[in-house]
């Protein structure tokens, strides 16, 4: 398991949120129904970096400026 940001990771691989950006963008993706301590897998890499992530039934696609910006444990 390695420190990293959510745009290193591949599909189908599960990762930890540790750290969300702080501010505006943290409140909106709570709203998503993505927080510290989470496990979301990588279910798809859009071609222009979008990155689809699953929690529970849930998808939820994040570009790549903002999964940049989310600090996670690769597993």
């Amino acid at each position: 398991m390695a420190n990293s940001t959510l745009d290193k990771a591949r599909k189908g691989m599960p990762v930890t949120v540790v750290k969300l950006p702080s501010g505006d963008i943290k409140s909106q993706l709570i709203r998503l129904g993505i927080s510290e301590g989470d496990t979301l897998k990588c279910i798809v890499r859009l071609p222009g970096g979008t990155i689809v992530v699953k929690k529970n039934r849930h998808e939820i696609a994040l570009g790549f400026d903002l999964a940049k910006k989310i600090k996670v444990i690769l597993q």
